[in-house]
């Protein structure tokens, strides 16, 4: 059997030289995050400030009213974030006190059920801890990174700069009309992926910070916030910011109000997620079910909690680069939602 010794060095390089790039994104982790986290919010950015250069308003003054409301929003999510983190940690001790009479009631409504369960087994079942800190977890991520706000914000305001410019800096690089027509339709389909995933994520985050306000929940901003940020996680985002929720008001407010809450995101997500958000994106995502939670899996675990908001983009990016290549476009059709229909 003969082998291809260039095929299989070209294979063994391109997998190192991937092995080495992803070291590499790793431990500039603190550079690459910010970086990406301005790309993400610079793609949002273009298109109000497009829209008012077409209303007729000089790209300076476009330029300067978009800068002047992500600054705002950023300052106010900060607020928000500082404020959150404080009454959360000062808060918690309460919390426990209240479990613990939860757990006492639990476990003598059980035992008269005649199942023997001990304080301990049901203390670790309704334990808050692990939910608690993975929302400080995650508050304390973005934290750093509005910390880092200077950075991120100076990086967004020279993207939006070089914006205008970016069409024919493709034409220089790419030449071709098929991969510039490749990359537009990427870039088309990611602004347009952005734009209805952040309108849809407020709109969830408004709606929660309603229902837990109507019900008397502690903290209703945090949750709101909560289930904005986390709705760019897919598959399991809305999971993941409701359970802190639903536990703490049961350990509030009881049992009824925490299925209440439940049930509430449970129709927001079902509303929101799973009619109106398809309606809008349509099949432009162009990527598989199992790719999108495995890539919520990879980004997280290389980038943090950032890389988990930012894993459907990112993971779009990749499959664009190996659809670009001749020898790596069997890896975006495995990326890919459906399999290429066959000639003839």
């Amino acid at each position: 059997m003969k082998v291809d010794k260039a095929g299989v060095m070209q294979i063994v390089v391109t997998v190192a030289a991937i092995v080495l790039i992803l070291a590499g994104m790793q431990a500039a982790k603190a550079i690459v995050v910010p970086f990406l986290l301005s790309v993400f919010i610079a793609v949002i950015s273009a298109t109000p400030m497009f829209w008012l250069q077409r209303r007729g308003l000089p790209a300076w003054l476009a330029l300067l009213m978009v800068i002047l409301a992500v600054m705002l929003l950023g300052f106010l999510l900060a607020s928000m974030i500082l404020t959150s983190v404080r009454d959360l940690t000062g808060s918690l001790p309460v919390y426990e006190a209240k479990l613990r009479d939860l757990t006492f009631v639990a476990v003598a409504w059980l035992q008269d059920l005649g199942i023997k369960v001990s304080v301990p087994v049901v203390t670790e079942i309704l334990d808050p801890g692990a939910l608690i800190k993975m929302v400080t977890t995650l508050l304390n991520a973005l934290g750093s990174l509005v910390a880092n706000g200077f950075l991120v914000m100076m990086t967004v305001i020279f993207i939006l700069l070089e914006a205008a410019s970016f069409p024919a800096k493709i034409d220089a690089v790419l030449g071709g009309e098929t991969a510039r027509f490749r990359l537009e339709l990427f870039l088309k389909n990611l602004k347009h992926y952005m734009l209805i995933k952040t309108m849809v994520s407020v709109a969830t985050g408004v709606l929660v910070t309603i229902l837990v306000s109507l019900l008397g929940v502690d903290l209703p901003l945090l949750w709101g916030f909560l289930a904005f940020a986390l709705n760019y996680v897919p598959n399991i985002g809305s999971i993941i910011a409701g359970l802190p929720a639903v536990v703490l008001t049961l350990v509030q407010l009881g049992p009824l109000r925490a299925v209440m809450v439940a049930l509430g995101y449970l129709a927001i997500n079902m509303l929101l997620g799973n009619f109106l958000e398809p309606r809008f994106l349509g099949k432009g995502l162009g990527l598989s079910t199992l790719v999108v939670f495995l890539s919520l899996l990879f980004w997280g675990w290389l980038l943090g909690p950032v890389g988990m908001l930012l894993s459907v983009p990112l993971t779009m990016t990749v499959k664009i680069a190996f659809d670009s290549r001749e020898d790596t476009r069997w890896l975006s059709t495995l990326l890919g939602a459906e399999a290429p229909q066959k000639q003839g």
